[in-house]
């Protein structure tokens, strides 16, 4: 969120990019406002994963540490939480607390929904943001129920749906739709990168691309390849010139 000399953006609500460069001051309207933003990654446990069937356990991994490496690296609070992890229901994966070592980390007490939890809420509420951006498993339950209570409190709610794993698809799809209905945005690891990212003129541009190919591994060969053609053509360059040189000199 910072650069070297100033933000890149300000919390001022107006959600406009600050590079140095005009912009139009309304593009970040209807976007997600990276200075009123929370992340909580809930229930990322290695018993839960055995269970989800909507998406590879393996994407579901990968999106959610690039989620907690786009924390780390704007300066976004982040807050994880388990569910009975002595239990079946499995440790944390360690990958978010490896990325993002500013994560704070809140005990619940048996409680299933996060919300439920009064020093869960209180952490919330103590960062002051009111936007939140929530991955977990099950998407259908410890998303969905701290979604719907947090929603109803007044907070603008995103759940990042392949960050996220349920059962089944149709346990995904219903999922979705009771989201759509209470009013909370579903929305993907890419485009959470995307709305943080907003320009590729800041100084962490590339430490973002390689987020990117985190969520779209494909986007690696897109890199890969224009890296390629760039030395190709730097390597080309001296010898066009000399060449054109030593036409003029025949001339």
């Amino acid at each position: 969120m910072n650069t070297a000399d100033k933000p890149i953006f300000l919390p001022d609500g107006q959600n406009t990019i600050h590079d140095g460069i005009e912009h139009e001051p309304t593009g970040g309207k209807g976007l997600i406002d990276t200075t009123d933003t929370l992340m909580l990654l809930l229930d990322h446990q290695s018993g839960l994963f055995q269970n989800v069937k909507d998406i590879s356990v393996a994407e579901l991994r990968a999106n959610a540490t690039a989620l907690a490496k786009l924390a780390a690296l704007l300066q976004i609070p982040v807050i994880t939480t388990a569910s009975v992890p002595d239990g079946p229901n499995g440790p944390l994966m360690p990958e978010i607390h490896e990325a993002a070592p500013h994560a704070v980390y809140v005990p619940r007490k048996g409680e299933v929904s996060a919300w439920d939890n009064a020093l869960f809420v209180k952490t919330v509420r103590e960062t002051g943001k009111k936007t939140l951006i929530i991955a977990g498993v099950w998407t259908s339950v410890c998303v969905m129920f701290p979604a719907l209570t947090a929603k109803a409190e007044g907070y603008k709610v995103y759940a990042v749906i392949d960050a996220s794993g349920d059962p089944s698809e149709l346990a995904s799809r219903t999922t979705i739709a009771r989201f759509i209905q209470a009013g909370i945005v579903p929305i993907s690891a890419n485009a959470v990168i995307c709305e943080f990212h907003r320009t590729w003129n800041r100084p962490d541009a590339a430490e973002l691309a390689d987020l990117y190919c985190m969520v779209s591994p494909n986007y690696r060969a897109v890199m890969e390849s224009f890296q390629r053609a760039e030395e190709v053509a730097k390597k080309a360059m001296p010898k066009a010139t000399g060449a054109a040189a030593e036409l003029a000199h025949q001339k």
